[in-house]
Formats: structure tokens, sequence, C-alpha cells
């Protein structure tokens, strides 16, 4: 498996992996931590992809930014990553499950957060997020991140989860990739953070 970060792969890569991904009511294109709550159903899945196709810079291995990984497993895209600053998101730096029990700055620029993995179909539980987690951490510190968060579930096993509560990924994948919890906001959720100093 190799990853490479998204503006060095193709539209047409990324979309095969989050084309068929419904999250959120539609196809997220990973747009949920930005567009605000009350502005959603406005947006229609079009708008979605194209904001994600700007904010990647797909196909322009020049560009100094992106903003997420992509997994491929022998030369087809299979997984999906998003990490950037934590400034990139604002209706996460809003969010009630990201910051209960946490007092810092919340626009330091400085610390990334990986907020969505998608795998595609017949692709899954073959540590595709595994890897990704590993990639983001590695991405976000030679872009001079000073540490790196999650959002992840809790997982149970032998409970079924579905696909779609999942693309925050599972506290495993992030234990696996030695970030510490920091917070447990609920009781499905938690916060997850990897500090590089």
């Amino acid at each position: 498996m190799t990853v490479k970060p998204a503006n060095e792969a193709s539209w047409e890569d990324l979309d095969a992996v989050l084309g068929s991904s419904r999250c959120h009511g539609g196809k997220c294109y990973c747009q949920r931590f930005k567009i605000p709550a009350s502005k959603w159903r406005d947006v229609e899945d079009d708008e979605r992809a194209f904001m994600l196709r700007a904010e990647s810079n797909c196909g322009q291995p020049e560009s100094s930014t992106t903003s997420g990984l992509v997994a491929y497993l022998d030369d087809q895209p299979v997984g999906w990553c998003a990490v950037e600053p934590r400034t990139a998101y604002p209706t996460l730096r809003k969010s009630r499950v990201s910051w209960d029990g946490r007092n810092e700055d919340k626009n330091d620029q400085s610390v990334w957060a990986i907020t969505c993995f998608a795998v595609r179909k017949g692709y899954r539980r073959r540590g595709i997020t595994y890897a990704l987690t590993r990639a983001a951490v590695d991405f976000a510190r030679k872009q001079g991140a000073r540490a790196i968060e999650g959002y992840p579930m809790l997982t149970v096993p032998g409970e079924e989860i579905p696909w779609g509560e999942l693309h925050v990924g599972s506290r495993n994948a992030f234990v696996a990739a030695a970030f510490r919890e920091v917070t447990r906001p609920t009781t499905r959720r938690v916060v997850m953070r990897l500090d590089f100093e």
C-alpha cells in the first residue's frame, strides 16, 4: 500500500473513493466540519465535491497545500483521510464533542486534525485506516504541525457499527499511531492527540 497527498492524486482517484460514500444525508465530500449545520441542506452534493476539489488541489503536485491523503493498493485508489490544520474546520471548533473539558486556543494553527476516513467497499477491514492514520501523523509533522488530533469512535469487539458512523475512525487506529486519549466527551466518542514537542 502507498499513501500520497491528495494534490499528487487525480480527482478521478479521489472521487473513486468518496463518490460512493454517503454520510450526513448525502455525499459529504469532507465538508461536514466546514459548512455550518444551518446551511448543510442548502449545499448540494456537487457543490461539496467542488469545494473538496479546490481544497485538495488534486492533480496539482506543485501545490504547497492540500486537505488530505489518498491510499492506493496495487495502484487502485482505496482510501482517503482528511487532515489539515484544525483551523480549517469552523464547525469542529464549535463542537461540544471536541471541546468538552478542554481549555486551549481553538485558533492555534499549529494543531492539525484528522476528521474523516473513507475506504472503498471491497477494501475494508484490511488495515487501510491504520495506514492512513500513521501517514497523516507523518504528513502533519512534515508540514510543521506541533500536534495532531482525531475524534474517533469507541468500538467494542463483536458490536457492529455502521460504516457511516465510523467515518471519524476507530480509537484503536489512533492508539496504534501513538495518540493518547485527551477526553471522552460522550460514551462513544473520544478525543485523541499526539504532541510532537
